[in-house]
């Protein structure tokens, strides 16, 4: 915006001075439309409150929907919408979906009838699935540990499954990381009565080894052993299909009235979109008004959408190896699916695998994505690389890739380590960090060099997670013997796998990572002068109460936000409460207690658990206070609860940015844009996906698309 003033101004300057302008191009600003439709929500009981009026269209080049709260006067204000016709109707707590009423921008009364419902079981039906899935019930310390299979006397369990945590921290982990539970289709086994079983342990049994997922699904119930696991589901389904219903959710209060959200179609009826990317986290102005970038694991594609002109197309990512040589992740199924019979779906065409997208400086999408098969000898034992003569490698699944949206060409950049997540430190060389899922590295592109070079052996290192157990200040690698004669006590290698990676936005030499090691554990890396041999590393165990670190970010003071996956908690960790933080026992991460604070969702807790039944897929804190929340608001993302969830840390208050249409809004991660800093609330959102595995798991069934979703806060519920 600003380069658009300037040109503005330097234009009337121009015209003022009497010079031709004939042949300059006509400036056309890019700007979201301004109209609304406003009105009132009214039922037999009067003004309602706090329910959600949604406006949905299919006229916009992609299907397009803005959702927004009626006010305690049952009014509201649909604002920033395209001139088209839509379908206008009422969701709430307490109600049946009402008729719809077509309106369009200009519709300043458009009266809408609210319909009561009619019993529990109808007003459920719209409940979030962590809803549905705390009435399921977990299983006990009575029963726990397990004792082996049932036909071997056993009770169904398998020893490993020690007690209710680890029985929850491998659900939530396992089960609840590709999809949500607790929506219409999980808790549920209408579909498939044409096949004819006899009970429902024994459709669960079958169920969880179809399609496309099927093996992966299969794996993760028989760990905790197939019986034990086939009762528990089994209960739950047959309470539902009894009648039972949970307790009803609130509805939106306070600033949670003020939510704006809008949604635009993007990708197939097949896609699976691990994330999106709007902008530069360090510089939210990046791309202001631009497209938002999804990546297609499956098909290996960006898709993209225009929040401007309202359109959406896929770009495909190239690999460096002939793509039919490239192997691909997802098998083909072993049984065949209820929505897609034996089709394979995923990873034949375009085997790039893209995990995650982040935006860089000047707009760049850089993604994690596989190349090639193989690994360079450059990066193993034998090699002159330093970094491989300090650590080699020998396998990395996933690489690096970047697209130009100015050139529309992408650039590949092969990595010794594996890629999953990624993420800008705020330093000078725009370094690029990635964790691996599986395996022990914080790895990097510095950018800047790359940009330069184009070496990619130049741009890149990576190193061990070592800790200074002796507490001598200087890391003595433990497989480097060199060092024996001076130095007999040997520092300590851990190998937390992590599942996250974050710079701390002070120091660019700084990086956190989360990982899912039992009960969970946080790492940090400071890269120190010479890499990588002056790479130092600390590990801290998440505290007593709290399981499963997925998501983690540093907020702008340095202190980490961690979410606990298993246990819906956002964990805060204060390292600067810390009186140790090397030495003999650091490595076992127990010496900082008093580092972490824990702040427990609100959501509803899961039967026979003192722990609600959301799950956190990742976490994200607002820097710049984009969504109006205040500066440093961390928000989770309610993976399992179709919302965001932010925290007041000083009052402890939860706010909740629902997303009630269509229901199963699973997002793995978030971020937020400024398009206009002086525009207020319309110059501003937060943005995530629909980025459940099975997107045919979304209201709407098989297909439905993805969805890219808008968060806005503004000052009341009528503004427009």
């Amino acid at each position: 915006m600003q380069k658009l003033r300037q040109s503005i101004v330097a234009l009337t300057a121009l015209l003022a001075s009497g010079v031709s302008l004939a042949q300059a191009p006509a400036i056309t600003p890019r700007v979201y439309e301004d109209g609304f439709i406003s009105g009132r929500v009214t039922s037999p009981n009067g003004p309602e409150a706090g329910v959600w009026v949604i406006a949905q269209t299919e006229e916009t080049n992609t299907p397009y929907i803005k959702i927004v709260v009626t006010d305690d006067e049952g009014r509201f204000t649909l604002p920033q919408l395209p001139n088209h016709t839509y379908n206008v109707w009422v969701r709430g707590y307490g109600l049946a979906d009402s008729a719809k009423v077509e309106g369009r921008p200009g519709d300043t009364d458009l009266q809408l009838t609210a319909v009561v419902a009619a019993d529990e079981q109808e007003a459920a039906k719209v409940y979030p699935g962590d809803y549905w899935l705390s009435l399921l019930e977990v299983p006990g310390n009575d029963v726990l540990p397990g004792t082996g299979p049932v036909a071997s006397g056993g009770n169904g369990f398998l020893p490993t499954i020690t007690n209710s945590d680890k029985w929850i921290f491998e659900f939530k982990s396992d089960c609840n990381f590709c999809h949500q539970l607790g929506n219409q289709l999980t808790r549920t086994l209408g579909h498939m009565d044409a096949l004819g079983f006899d009970s429902h342990e024994a459709a669960w049994q079958y169920r969880t080894s179809l399609g496309v997922r099927g093996g992966s699904m299969q794996a993760a119930f028989l760990q905790f052993g197939l019986d034990g696991m086939s009762k528990t589901m089994a209960n739950w389904t047959r309470k539902v299909e009894s009648g039972a219903v949970p307790p009803a959710p609130p509805r939106p209060k306070g600033v949670e009235r003020n939510v704006v959200v809008t949604l635009w179609d993007i990708g197939g009826p097949q896609d699976f979109m691990h994330d999106e990317i709007s902008t530069d986290k360090n510089n939210p102005t990046v791309n202001a008004f631009g497209p938002i970038y999804a990546v297609s694991a499956g098909h290996g594609t960006l898709a993209v959408v225009d929040p401007i002109t309202n359109d959406a197309y896929k770009i495909t990512i190239p690999t460096r190896q002939d793509p039919r040589e490239v192997d691909s992740r997802f098998p083909p199924p072993a049984q065949p699916s209820n929505f897609w019979g034996m089709e394979h779906l995923w990873g034949l065409e375009n085997p790039a695998d893209p995990h995650n997208p982040m935006m860089g400086p000047d707009g760049r999408v850089w993604m994690t994505s596989k190349i090639r098969n193989d690994e360079p000898t450059w990066c193993q034992s034998g090699s002159d690389n330093k970094y491989a003569k300090y650590y080699p490698l020998t396998r990395s699944n996933r690489q690096a890739s970047v697209y130009d949206p100015k050139t529309g060409e992408f650039e590949l950049i092969d990595t010794c380590f594996a890629t999953h997540h990624l993420q800008f430190a705020n330093d000078p060389d725009n370094t690029l960090y990635f964790n691996e899922l599986l395996g022990p590295m914080f790895g990097w592109v510095n950018t800047r060099l790359f940009d330069q070079t184009h070496d990619e052996q130049l741009s890149q290192g990576w190193c061990p997670q070592v800790i200074d157990t002796n507490g001598d200040g200087v890391i003595t690698a433990p497989w480097n013997k060199e060092g024996e004669a001076a130095n007999p006590a040997l520092d300590t290698e851990v190998r937390k796998n992590l599942y996250t990676v974050i710079p701390d936005p002070k120091d660019g030499n700084i990086v956190w990572g989360a990982s899912e090691d039992y009960p969970g554990f946080i790492v940090r890396l400071n890269r120190g002068v010479n890499p990588p041999e002056s790479c130092v590393s600390e590990v801290y165990q998440v505290p007593e109460g709290a399981l499963d670190p997925r998501g983690m970010d540093v907020d702008s003071n340095g202190v980490a936000w961690v979410a606990m996956a298993a246990t819906s908690q956002w964990g805060r960790f204060d390292r600067s409460k810390c009186t140790v933080t090397n030495g003999p026992g650091t490595e076992l991460g127990t010496h900082c207690e008093a580092g972490w604070t824990l702040f427990q969702t609100p959501g509803p807790k899961m039967a026979n658990s003192d722990y609600p039944a959301d799950f956190h897929y990742f976490g994200w804190v607002d820097q710049h206070n984009i969504s109006g929340l205040g500066k440093d608001t961390p928000i989770l993302t309610g993976s399992n609860s179709d919302s965001l969830i932010a925290l007041d840390p000083d009052s402890g208050e939860w706010t909740y940015l629902r997303v009630p249409y269509p229901l199963g809004f699973y997002q793995r991660g978030l971020d937020g844009r400024i398009d206009d800093p002086d525009a207020g609330w319309k110059g501003r959102g937060l943005y995530a996906n629909y980025g459940t595995h099975l997107v045919w798991h979304t209201e709407g069934g098989k297909g439905t698309t993805g969805k890219v979703v808008k968060f806005q806060i503004r000052p009341d519920p009528l503004s427009h």
